[in-house]
């Protein structure tokens, strides 16, 4: 997708290509699904927390093993490309939602929407597969300035913003818009600062298109005064039309809107 501006990311300092496998899976609620990666090479990832995004390589249907780029660099694409399909991995984007550096584990949230390749993985995925990850580094960068956070998202995004508010600090002052398919993913365990007022957006039985919700009830609420940081992520439509009506009808700078459009709804990524 394209922006009119460029998102700002925190790339790592170092990293490198980190091959794990599987160690457990949980059926977090019905559309989510937690996969528990770990390993020796985990020692190779500095974790940051927060929206921490790496890419996700997995075997495709029928691929006996993992096929792994072997270059440091962003060249690793163009490797992965040349790669014929019946050897070459998928690949997709996920936050680290957990990191636990001393138990060499992290752990990947699936949101279960669709039919994706990824989604498919995570609810076959067995103890022992393999998997792989590559650090993209964070997005979440709010100015020291930002009197109170807008965090906003549908069910791809919710990961993200849970593992957010999980690093935030508890000075952190937030209105916090979270959309999920049904009132069964609503949860009631999430370790937020008590200064972050999270609003359980369900869809009921899923219908809608993802993201419509939660655009229109942040159109409608009333939102504290003072300069704001947004942070929205999820279908396209979401944050590019949470961004316009910010800056259009609130006044916002666009310059304190971070905006990133994960998915569209009716397109497949590529790969």
């Amino acid at each position: 997708m394209s922006w009119d501006i460029l998102p700002k990311v925190q790339l790592p300092s170092a990293r490198r290509m980190i091959t794990l496998t599987v160690l457990r899976t949980e059926q977090t609620t019905p559309s989510f699904r937690t996969v528990t990666l770990g390993g020796p090479d985990l020692g190779h990832l500095v974790v940051t927390g927060f929206d921490q995004t790496v890419r996700l390589f997995f075997p495709r249907l029928g691929q006996r093993s993992l096929r792994m780029p072997t270059l440091n660099s962003e060249a690793w694409m163009a490797q992965v490309l040349l790669l014929p399909k019946s050897v070459r991995p998928w690949v997709r984007n996920y936050t680290i939602r957990r990191a636990r550096p001393g138990e060499q584990e992290i752990d990947i949230e699936f949101a279960l929407h669709g039919e994706g390749p990824a989604a498919a993985w995570a609810t076959s995925a067995r103890p022992g597969d393999e998997a792989g990850i590559w650090d993209m580094g964070i997005s979440y960068l709010p100015p020291a300035e930002a009197e109170w956070h807008l965090l906003a998202g549908e069910e791809s995004a919710v990961p993200a913003i849970l593992s957010i508010l999980e690093n935030a600090s508890d000075a952190l002052t937030a209105e916090v818009f979270l959309e999920v398919p049904s009132p069964a993913d609503i949860r009631t365990d999430i370790l937020a600062p008590p200064g972050a007022r999270i609003h359980w957006l369900p869809r009921r039985e899923g219908l809608g298109r993802p993201g419509a919700l939660a655009l229109a009830t942040i159109k409608e609420a009333i939102l504290p005064a003072g300069r704001s940081y947004t942070w929205v992520a999820g279908e396209s439509k979401l944050p590019t039309g949470l961004r316009r009506h910010l800056v259009n009808d609130r006044g916002v700078a666009k310059s304190d809107i971070a905006f990133f459009g994960y998915w569209r709804h009716g397109r497949s990524s590529p790969g």
